[in-house]
C-alpha cells in the first residue's frame, strides 16, 4: 500500500493514523477508495461530510433535487444562502470546504433503470440515502448484479435502520431483497414528508452509515452484513437483528 502522503495530509489525518486499526495502511486505503452516495439529503449530508473529512479519495453524489427551505431542518451539508441550488453542487461545496484534497463527482440526475449501472460501476461501495422505495429496490438490485457493496440507511419519525449488503463477498450474507422481498404497497409506509422526521435522527444514522463505510473500506471491525441495526431515538435503544440469506431470493440466488 502506497504511503506517499504529503506533510499536509499527515497533519490532516493524524488522529486516524494514530489509531492502531487504521494507521498509514488504512489511511492509504481511504485515499484510494471510491464511494458513491445516492441522495444528498438528511442521510447523505452527514455521510458526505464525514467521508470527505476522513479522506476518502473519490466521492460521487447523485441527486436531482434543488435545495428548499424545508430541507434545512436536517440536511446539514446545505445553507440558507444556497436555497434554490442543486443539492449535489451545494453538498460538493461543503465537502470541498472541509477537505479540498478529495475528488467530489456530482451527478444531478434521478437514478433510474437506464443510468443505475453506469453510475455505480466506477465505485467500490454504494451508499443508499434515498427516501423512496422505488429507488431503494432499483439500487439494491443493481448492486447485486454489479457485485458492489451496499451500505443502506433509512429513517422515519424517531427511528432509524442500517445494514450492509454484500452477498458477492459474504457467502452467508443476504441482499436487500432477502430482508424485503418486495416494496410495500403504495401508501402503506409514509414518507418523511408525510410523517415527519426529527432532524437529529438523520444526523445520527448518516454518521453511523459513514462509520460502516469507513470500516468496509479499511476491513476493520465487524461488518453489518447479516445484521440489521435498529435505533429508537425516543427510548434511546439500539438493537441488532440477525439476518439470513433467503435461499429462494430471486436476486442473489
Amino acid at each position: 500500500m502506497d504511503f506517499d502522503f504529503s506533510e499536509a495530509e499527515v497533519n490532516r489525518y493524524a488522529r486516524h493514523i494514530l489509531l492502531r486499526e487504521v494507521g498509514g495502511t488504512g489511511q492509504a486505503k481511504l485515499k484510494a477508495a471510491k464511494v458513491l452516495i445516492v441522495g444528498a439529503g438528511g442521510l447523505g449530508s452527514p455521510l458526505a461530510l464525514y467521508l470527505a473529512a476522513a479522506g476518502v479519495g473519490t466521492i460521487g453524489i447523485v441527486d436531482a433535487d434543488l435545495l428548499e427551505l424545508s430541507n434545512l431542518q436536517r440536511q446539514i451539508a446545505h445553507t440558507t444562502a444556497r436555497i434554490g441550488a442543486l443539492k449535489v453542487e451545494s453538498a460538493a461545496q461543503a465537502m470541498n470546504e472541509i477537505n479540498p484534497l478529495v475528488n467530489v463527482q456530482t451527478f444531478a440526475v434521478r437514478l433510474d433503470a437506464d443510468n443505475v449501472r453506469a453510475l455505480i460501476e466506477p465505485y467500490d461501495i454504494i451508499c443508499d440515502g434515498t427516501d423512496n422505495f422505488e429507488t431503494r429496490f432499483l439500487l439494491a438490485d443493481a448492486c447485486v448484479a454489479a457485485q458492489r457493496t451496499l451500505v443502506s440507511a433509512a429513517v422515519l419519525r424517531f427511528e432509524g435502520q442500517l445494514s450492509t449488503f454484500k452477498p458477492h463477498a459474504d457467502p452467508t450474507g443476504p441482499c436487500y431483497r432477502c430482508l424485503y422481498p418486495e416494496p410495500p404497497p403504495p401508501g402503506l409506509v409514509p414518507s418523511c414528508s408525510e410523517a415527519g422526521v426529527l432532524g437529529a435522527v438523520t444526523g445520527v444514522m448518516g454518521t453511523l452509515q459513514a462509520t460502516e463505510v469507513l470500516k468496509e473500506i479499511m476491513g476493520i471491525g465487524e461488518t453489518l452484513s447479516g445484521r440489521l441495526l435498529i435505533w429508537d431515538a425516543l427510548a434511546m435503544q439500539f438493537r441488532i437483528v440477525r439476518l439470513k440469506r433467503d435461499p429462494h431470493c430471486k436476486v442473489c440466488h
